[in-house]
């Protein structure tokens, strides 16, 4: 998940991607808490049929709203600006990152993911996607310096509001979709997950998912079963990723609902029950064959969600 869970097996340079949902995992960034080689994987085509987005297409214009939380959905294959406009934004140690993918169409995925955050970021706040810097919080979670002097130093971490641009974001990737949040002032996490079969669904459900969870799923007909492991792993990676705890929080202790209909928020979570009234989770079909989430700190936001075309 932004963190955690590892449904679309996300490939390493070793053939797995660290950049899930999934997020792009920027350095330092929280550990997953699920497993990650237990899944098919969904990213080893030299390229994946075009997305069929259910969200209207735009591009970036202005930075969200108060209690807005825009959602963008991409196609990593065909980025909606040019690969080498991106690949030229990274910095050296992304690009070093880059190159350790074995598969060329992980590195180009790669390249294209994290130059389109910077690439949205640096257009909400109206600066040069290159001179973006990140910083980190004790637990590893990333927040956003702009400014080419602070690039110069090096990773910082976070040390007092100085650094703070007042934007959240986080990034889900699977397959060739691509998923960025963006709010302001909100803690969020975001998950994108390709449907496909799951032979171990059930196992994964026993070893990951909360006793009242696998109760849910095991009275499921067996045609509601995929969907449900869906709806259910990306509510969780989404709010693992908004907590930024990673491998601190087993996904066992709280429970989210499994039906893509359901209830959308915590349902429970015995060890921290404030918690349940904390955050909104948020449901997400941005594109056929894709199921999402977006978990984000207080009360259900409004959401723009577009699909990110041409500028």
């Amino acid at each position: 998940m932004g963190g955690a869970l590892h449904p679309s097996r996300k490939t390493h340079a070793r053939g797995r991607t660290d950049f899930h949902h999934g997020l792009l995992a920027l350095p330092h960034e929280p550990q997953r808490t699920l497993a990650t080689d237990s899944l098919p994987d969904v990213d080893r085509k030299a390229e994946d049929s075009p997305l069929r987005p259910r969200w209207p297409a735009a591009a970036p214009e202005a930075p969200p709203a108060v209690g807005e939380v825009q959602l963008w959905l991409a196609d990593l294959d065909r980025p909606p600006v040019p690969l080498a406009v991106l690949a030229a934004t990274l910095d050296p140690e992304e690009r070093k990152r880059a190159g350790r993918f074995r598969f060329e169409v992980h590195r180009r995925r790669f390249t294209a993911g994290r130059g389109l955050l910077r690439r949205l970021l640096g257009e909400l706040l109206g600066v040069a996607p290159e001179t973006l810097v990140f910083a980190y919080g004790e637990k590893g979670k990333p927040r956003l310096v702009a400014g080419a002097a602070a690039r110069r130093e090096g990773p910082r971490s976070l040390q007092g509001s100085e650094l703070e641009t007042g934007l959240r974001f986080n990034l889900s990737h699977s397959a060739n979709g691509a998923l960025l949040a963006v709010a302001r002032g909100r803690e969020l996490g975001v998950d994108l997950e390709a449907l496909r079969p799951m032979d171990d669904a059930e196992a994964l459900v026993e070893r990951f998912f909360h006793p009242a969870e696998r109760r849910v799923f095991a009275g499921l007909e067996a045609d509601r079963r995929l969907s449900a492991f869906f709806s259910g792993w990306t509510r969780k990676e989404a709010y693992l990723k908004a907590r930024g705890d990673g491998l601190s929080l087993p996904t066992t202790e709280f429970e989210v609902a499994l039906a893509p209909g359901g209830p959308e928020g915590l349902i429970g979570f015995e060890r921290e029950p404030q918690e349940v009234g904390r955050w909104s989770l948020e449901a997400l079909e941005p594109a056929r064959g894709f199921l999402g989430a977006l978990a984000v700190e207080g009360p259900p936001p409004e959401l723009r969600e577009r699909f990110w075309t041409s500028e």
